[in-house]
């Protein structure tokens, strides 16, 4: 053991005390309240072991902030050192290791890179609503009894309304249980990318083995199977050997099944075989619970009027609602200001500004303002249904979607029965269009328009 180890090993609290303050100066957006519990236990030939004693957070440190540590150590030791992050078991030695029967967790190396699983995201930390209550009882239920709960659950809902907060949850509730068992989870566009790779390469029969053997299979944003055609194709065959061997399949989309379009129908039939369940968007009360909850995990201290403050401003999901606590903290940081109800108003000035100088709506509100206007049912307008009575309202919708908020034409898709960018900017062009050429058009636009001033405070 090197003097500067034995230096170390006397010393660590201090050690990671000023580890976690460099680490909450210089990079905020990293830090959790759980870095109390790393422990620096030495240096090893200039590498800095930290020890994580619980895997899913241990990866997760190796994989988003080995930068963050690495220069916090450098910084507050002043000697050139790499961080490596380990548990229990690699400090031990061999024959400490063997009785001691330390059970590590078990990630097959192929599914290395797509298991990605954030300590944020757990059962723990999930705020349960009005809108998400039976979706978040049916995933704990699917975690505790893999196979035999709710096969395959399939959760749907809006953007940044808590669909891979509970993919990941069920994800991470599993292999604490069982750290044996065999998770996959990843997104649809990787399993399409892995799927076109092995018939490139003449790799199917690796590619099968690989997804048909698995104990839980989870798929996010699985809507993106739509019109891929030889992709549907191997993941029903997927399904299905995975189904008939009692192993578990978890599915999120922006649409439920039946909205899905270009999905064929033996797949729709096989995703609605299980609990199909939506998420909405969280009501006043959750969005506080949801921002105190944050700003535990990120071991903020604030008052009870700055949450209240920011949910009775930010009503469309929980992404936007982070991302004004996030505004709220770098404010406090950057002024070297307590974070307070003033603070919290000067930080969200400008979004809070912006909001009332163009009175912007929300998706819902578009909806609302569209479907009132032309007098169809909400089901009518996210169906596959074409007729024109139904197909303008929808592209009407998309148009106001595009121009009054900010996300992206696949986000915007997703809201409308999980179509395509293509489909949301052909909408947008001939909606655009229509209103040079077409007076009817124009003026429904206006009238919709204006309706939202009426309907949509943002006070």
């Amino acid at each position: 053991m090197t003097s500067m180890t034995r230096s170390l090993n006397a010393s660590h609290d201090d050690l990671k005390g000023q580890i976690n303050g460099f680490l909450r100066k210089n990079h905020p957006e990293v830090c959790r309240h759980w870095f109390d519990d790393i422990e620096p236990i030495g240096v090893d030939t200039g590498v800095l072991k930290l020890l994580v004693t619980e895997p899913i957070r241990r990866q997760y440190l190796q994989r988003s902030c080995s930068p963050q540590f690495t220069e916090a150590a450098q910084a507050v030791t002043g000697q050139l050192l790499a961080v490596q992050f380990v548990g229990e078991s690699d400090t031990l030695t061999t024959t400490e290791r063997n009785q001691s029967g330390t059970v590590r967790v078990h990630i097959p190396a192929e599914f290395e890179e797509q298991l990605v699983l954030s300590p944020d995201y757990t059962f723990d930390s999930f705020v349960v609503g009005p809108g998400n209550r039976l979706a978040h009882a049916a995933a704990v239920a699917v975690s505790m009894n893999l196979g035999r709960a709710y096969n395959p659950f399939f959760v749907h809902g809006g953007v940044g309304l808590g669909k891979t907060h509970l993919l990941q949850a069920i994800s991470q509730g599993v292999i604490r249980r069982s750290p044996s068992s065999r998770v996959a989870y990843l997104s649809c566009h990787t399993f399409m990318e892995l799927f076109l790779e092995s018939v490139k390469l003449g790799r199917m029969r690796e590619f099968r083995h690989r997804f048909r053997t698995v104990d839980l299979l989870v798929i996010d944003d699985v809507h993106f199977l739509s019109k891929r055609d030889q992709t549907q194709e191997e993941f029903f065959h997927t399904f299905n050997a995975l189904y008939q061997s009692g192993k578990q399949i978890v599915l999120s989309s922006d649409a439920s099944p039946n909205e899905i379009p270009d999905l064929e129908e033996r797949l729709v039939s096989r995703f609605n075989s299980g609990l199909v369940t939506r998420v909405d968007r969280p009501c006043f009360e959750t969005r506080i619970s949801i921002l105190r909850t944050k700003a535990n995990l990120l071991n903020l201290t604030i008052p009870d009027e700055v949450p209240a403050y920011i949910a009775a401003k930010i009503d469309s999901n929980i992404r936007d609602l982070e991302g004004a606590l996030s505004k709220v903290r770098g404010y406090a940081m950057a002024h070297c200001l307590e974070i307070t109800l003033d603070s919290a108003k000067a930080a969200l000035t400008d979004e809070i500004a912006g909001l009332k100088r163009s009175n912007q709506p929300t998706i819902q509100v578009i909806i609302d303002a569209v479907t009132a206007y032309y007098d169809i049912k909400l089901s009518d307008l996210l169906s596959k249904r074409r007729h024109k009575s139904i197909a303008l309202p929808r592209q009407v919708c998309m148009w106001l979607a595009r121009k009054y908020t900010r996300y992206s034409l696949e986000e915007i898709g997703g809201y409308f029965g999980g179509r395509d960018h293509t489909t949301v900017l052909h909408a947008v062009r001939t909606i655009g269009s229509r209103r040079e050429s077409d007076p009817d058009v124009s003026q429904a636009v206006e009238r919709i328009e204006g309706s939202f001033a009426r309907n949509h405070s943002v006070e």
